[in-house]
C-alpha cells in the first residue's frame, strides 16, 4: 500500500488567525532530525492587519538552490535525510493545513529510508550525481517504479502502482535524486473537460495559488509548480502537451523548461499527445532547472522520439549560464501575443528595454503567422489543427497505457474511463464533465485521412511557416512574448478564465521553450517566454539565465488569502 496523503474534496481548513498561531510549529513533531524551527508565536499575541493579510514564514530552507544543499551535505551541515524531513515537515503545515495549498497528492512511504541510504552512499563512495541527496517532486502522471502510485489524479487509477520506473524517474535515481512525492494536477493533465478549472483533480481537490490563495495556479502541472513555488521542496518534473509546464511556472513565479519533444524519455508518462508531450524541469532558478534538464535530457529505448537525444542533447546545460548571455543575441518579439492585459505589456516592455541594455538586438516586431498559406488546407488555422491532433493521439496512447495496466484492471481503456466517470459523478464529476473524453473517444485510428491532415497542417504551420521562417527571416536566436497574464479566481462554476498565452507555437512545433519570471501585476506573477528552432535549449538558457540575472524578479510567495 502506498502512503497518502488524505485529500478531502472539501474546501474546509483553519482559519487565518488560527493558522497564524501555529503554522510555524505545525507538522514538526511529526518527524526528527536536526530541523531549525521558527519559535512558535507568544500565545496572547494577536496578529496584526497585515499578518492577517499574509504568512511571513520563516524556513531554513527557503529558496535554497541545488548548489547550496550540496555544498551544505559536503560540509556535513545538512543530509539528505534531514533535507527530506525539512521538507516533509514543509508539506506537512502548507498542504492540507494551513493555506491548504493541496500541491502534494501523495508522499513516498520509503523517502527517509532512501535518503538516510544517499548518505551511506555519498560518504563511502562519494556523490552519484548531480543530484545527490536532493528532493524532487513528480507530477502524478510519472511512473515510479516505488510504492507511490500514479493516477492523474483520477480515481480511477487510485491504488495503481507502476511495476517499473518511467524513463524520468529512473534517470533521477541514477543521479541520486530523493523521489519525495507526487505533485497534485489538473486531473488527466487538463484534457478531461471544455471547462475545466485548472489545478482540480478528483484525488486532490482544487491546488491553490501560493501567492494569493482563491487565486488559480494554472495546470496542468500545477501542484509542481506550487510545491516549488513555495519551497516545499527544491525543484519539481512537469509535463507539457501545450503550455502545462510553462504556465503555472509562469502564474507561480518560477522558472519552467518544456524541452524539445524527443530531449527527454516520456515513457511511462501517461500521455495525451506523442507529437506534443514532454516531460520538463520546473525551479525556482535557470540555474536549478538547467542542472535537472542535464540529468533528464538523453536516449531511452522505450520511447523511440528521443534517438537523436544522445547527439542532439547534452548531459551538462550549466557552461551555458553566462550573466553577459545577451550580449549580441538577436531576440524577436511576438507581439501578436501581446494586448490581452495593459499591465503584462508592461511588464513586457520593460523587459524589453532591461534586455537591449544588457546588449541584445531586438527585432521588434516579428509575426508568426505567414502573410499568405504557402499549401491549401481545410485547417485554416493552427489552434484547430492542433486540437484535432490531440484527440486523436489521446485516445490511441491512453488505451495503450491503460491496457499496459493488466486484465484485471477495472479501467483498461478510454471508453472504460468515460464509464467509470458516470458511475463516479460525485467525485469526478462535481464541478465540471467529460466533454475532451467524449470527442477523442469518438475519434477513429491514427491512419484516418482526417487526424494525417491535422497533423500535417499542425507540423506546416508551427515549424516551416511560423517558427523556423520567422527565426530565419529575421535570423534570430530566440522569441520572446508573455507566457501568460496575471492568475485569475479559481472559478469551480464556469471554469479557467485565461487571458493570453504564447505556449501555442513551441508546443505544436515540439520546440523548446523556457519561462522566466518578468515582473508581476498587483503581487501576482507574470513569466516572459523564451523559445526557437527544436534542440537549441543551450541558446535558450544563456538568454533565460542573463535575463533573469538582469531582472531577478522571482518574488517569494506570502500566501496572501485575497487580493483586497
Amino acid at each position: 500500500m502506498s502512503s497518502q496523503i488524505h485529500n478531502p474534496t472539501d474546501t474546509g481548513h483553519l482559519s487565518r488567525r488560527d493558522f497564524l498561531r501555529s503554522s510555524a510549529v505545525g507538522g514538526a513533531a511529526a518527524i526528527a532530525g536536526p530541523i531549525a524551527c521558527a519559535p512558535s508565536p507568544e500565545p496572547e499575541a494577536e496578529p496584526s492587519p497585515a499578518e492577517e493579510a499574509a504568512v511571513v514564514d520563516e524556513f531554513a530552507l527557503e529558496e535554497t538552490t541545488i548548489d547550496a544543499l550540496q555544498e551544505a551535505m559536503a560540509s556535513g551541515e545538512w543530509t539528505a535525510r534531514s533535507i527530506t524531513e525539512a521538507y516533509l515537515a514543509r508539506i506537512e503545515r502548507l498542504n492540507l493545513e494551513g493555506p491548504a495549498l493541496r500541491a502534494v497528492i501523495e508522499t513516498n512511504p520509503d523517502v527517509l529510508v532512501l535518503a538516510a541510504e544517499l548518505d551511506r552512499q555519498r560518504g563511502v563512495t562519494g556523490p552519484r550525481g548531480p543530484l545527490h541527496g536532493i528532493p524532487i517532486i513528480l507530477k502524478d502522471n510519472i511512473d515510479t517504479g516505488d510504492r507511490m502510485t500514479t493516477t492523474a489524479g483520477s480515481h480511477a487509477l487510485t491504488g495503481w502502482v507502476p511495476p517499473l520506473d518511467s524513463g524520468v524517474a529512473a534517470r533521477l535515481r541514477r543521479a541520486g535524486a530523493v523521489l519525495l512525492a507526487k505533485a497534485n494536477l489538473s486531473e488527466w493533465a487538463n484534457f478531461r473537460s471544455t471547462r475545466s478549472s485548472s489545478g482540480w483533480s478528483g484525488r486532490g481537490g482544487q491546488c491553490r495559488n501560493p501567492y494569493v490563495l482563491d487565486r488559480n495556479p494554472c495546470g496542468s502541472s500545477s501542484g509542481s509548480g506550487v510545491a516549488v513555488s513555495a519551497n516545499l521542496v527544491t525543484v519539481a518534473i512537469g509535463t507539457e502537451t501545450d503550455g502545462s509546464i510553462v504556465c503555472p511556472s509562469s502564474a507561480n513565479g518560477i522558472v519552467g523548461i518544456k524541452p524539445t519533444v524527443g530531449l527527454v524519455s516520456r515513457a511511462g508518462v501517461i500521455p495525451i499527445s506523442h507529437t506534443q508531450d514532454t516531460a520538463g524541469p520546473m525551479a525556482r532558478t535557470v540555474r536549478d532547472a538547467a542542472i535537472v534538464l542535464g540529468v533528464l535530457a538523453g536516449t531511452d529505448p522505450n520511447d523511440p522520439a528521443t534517438a537523436e537525444s544522445d547527439t542532439r542533447g547534452l548531459t551538462d546545460y550549466t557552461p551555458f549560464l553566462e550573466a553577459d548571455g545577451l550580449l549580441g543575441m538577436r531576440i524577436g518579439v511576438a507581439r501578436r501575443f501581446l494586448g490581452f492585459h495593459d499591465a503584462v505589456d508592461q511588464v513586457v516592455e520593460s523587459a524589453i528595454g532591461a534586455m537591449r541594455s544588457a546588449g541584445a538586438v531586438i527585432i521588434d516586431p516579428v509575426d508568426l503567422r505567414p502573410v499568405g498559406r504557402s499549401s491549401p488546407s481545410e485547417f485554416a488555422n493552427l489552434g484547430a489543427a492542433e486540437t484535432e491532433v490531440l484527440l486523436y493521439e489521446f485516445k490511441a496512447g491512453l488505451n495503450a497505457y491503460l491496457a499496459s495496466r493488466g486484465p484485471s484492471a477495472e479501467v483498461r481503456s478510454l471508453a472504460d474511463l468515460i464509464a467509470f466517470n458516470e458511475r463516479n459523478a460525485e467525485t469526478e464529476m462535481p464541478y465540471f464533465g467529460q466533454e475532451r473524453l467524449l470527442e477523442a473517444e469518438s475519434k477513429g485510428p491514427l491512419t484516418e485521412p482526417g487526424y494525417l491532415a491535422a497533423l500535417a497542417a499542425s507540423t506546416r504551420l508551427s515549424r516551416a511557416e511560423g517558427i523556423d521562417r520567422t527565426m530565419d527571416e529575421h535570423q534570430l536566436d530566440a522569441i520572446i512574448g508573455p507566457t501568460g497574464g496575471p492568475a485569475w479566481v479559481t472559478d469551480l462554476v464556469n471554469g479557467d478564465h485565461f487571458g493570453g498565452s504564447s505556449s501555442q507555437y513551441p508546443a505544436a512545433s515540439g520546440y523548446p521553450s523556457i519561462t522566466v519570471p518578468a515582473g508581476d501585476v498587483h503581487g501576482l506573477p507574470v513569466g516572459l517566454s523564451f523559445f526557437g528552432r527544436a534542440w537549441s535549449e543551450p541558446t535558450l538558457i544563456r538568454i533565460a539565465y542573463a535575463f533573469e540575472q538582469t531582472i531577478q524578479a522571482r518574488l517569494v510567495p506570502r500566501f496572501v488569502p485575497t487580493l483586497t
